[in-house]
């Protein structure tokens, strides 16, 4: 095991670590906000390495560096003449507490890519490449053409060309609309199968270079950043559930700690320490709006399931019986459970053999 293996290993986990910091400090501070007691504020999962106690809160740094939780004293049961406790604040509050963690990973990803975009630019959907004889040559498109949309669809980076692509695999025409010497044009180009890949391609690529703006132009496409990480990663469950993407396609942390890996180890060959640590703030914006995503998911025991019953309580003004709500998440985290030992598994397997 050599010291840069080790290197980026520490690296890595201090990415997952941050990002979960912040998630559950989104719970942490808005719930300290409502005045509710937390019993625990832990960084990581399994047995405790490392905790102190401060005021009513025990803060803990846990043996797995993946995950963590903000524990709120009467989250489970009632606890009736405690104005502390979770369960007996209001729903609203109650809603803000859960959603303050996926919109942390949001504010956090968007601060990121404000760093990331102020230092090497913004991505353009302009087209730097086409190949010789290929559809979209033959459909009049030219390299330096903006691609304003794509099948109607409204695209600002050339990473949402290649998921609309990704996305609608099949020969059919696509619209597709221009931006060429400031005139706006509209074509259309039908996509070919390639025998070798079996994708069906248009011929195009770009993404490669970057363009310096403004502060208003970098906080824009900072923004524009997270919104196509977010498109990405629903894409990306749409996929699954359709039947074009299967579990085996899943990766958990130890298959993305992998690709981390790969990427740092040539990052540091080729640029040095700047190209480590712009690709280590590439996979937090990553990583972060991926997990504010997956957090809003309506399954139970994760912060889009607790929603689930907080809405109903909202619609009927009755709330769901703790104890009927805890089973369902205790459920909901088994299946999770069961579902995380899988992609574990498959991680391990691609990786290791």
């Amino acid at each position: 095991m050599n010291l840069g293996f080790v290197i980026n290993i520490v690296l890595i986990v201090l990415v997952f670590s941050i990002i979960v910091i912040i998630h559950e400090l989104g719970h942490f501070l808005v719930a300290k906000a409502n005045k509710i007691a937390v019993r625990e504020f832990s960084v990581g999962m399994g047995p405790s390495i490392f905790h102190f106690t401060k005021g009513e809160t025990k803060y803990s740094l846990r043996l797995l560096p993946f995950g963590g939780y903000c524990m709120m004293e009467g989250e489970d049961t009632s606890e009736e003449n405690n104005e502390k406790a979770y369960l007996n604040k209001s729903v609203w509050q109650r809603i803000a507490v859960i959603l303050a963690g996926p919109v942390a990973n949001f504010i956090l990803a968007f601060a990121l890519a404000i760093v990331l975009i102020g230092i090497v630019g913004y991505n353009t959907s302009k087209i730097e490449y086409i190949a010789e004889g290929s559809a979209a040559e033959q459909a009049g498109l030219q390299p330096d053409d903006e691609i304003l949309s794509i099948g109607n669809e409204r695209v600002y980076n050339f990473g949402e060309v290649y998921i609309y692509m990704q996305m609608h695999q099949n020969g059919n025409e696509i619209p597709i609309k221009i931006q060429r010497n400031g005139e706006k044009i509209q074509l259309a180009v039908t996509p070919v199968l390639n025998q070798e890949t079996g994708m069906y391609q248009i011929g195009i690529s770009g993404g490669y270079t970057r363009e310096k703006g403004n502060i208003i132009t970098t906080l824009k496409y900072s923004a524009l950043e997270i919104r196509y990480w977010i498109k990405t990663t629903v894409m990306s469950l749409k996929m699954l559930v359709t039947g074009q993407a299967g579990v085996k396609d899943l990766s958990g942390p130890v298959g993305m700690a992998n690709v981390m890996n790969d990427t740092l180890t040539e990052a540091k060959e080729a640029g040095g320490a700047i190209d480590v640590f712009l690709n280590i703030l590439n996979y937090c914006i990553l990583i972060s709006a991926n997990l504010g995503v997956m957090n809003l998911l309506p399954i139970p025991a994760i912060d889009g399931g607790k929603l689930v019953f907080l809405c109903i309580e909202a619609i009927t003004g009755k709330k769901v019986p703790p104890e009927k709500e805890a089973m369902v998440h205790f459920i909901g985290f088994a299946l999770l459970f069961l579902l995380m030992a899988v992609v574990m598994f498959n991680d391990i397997k691609n990786v290791f053999f």
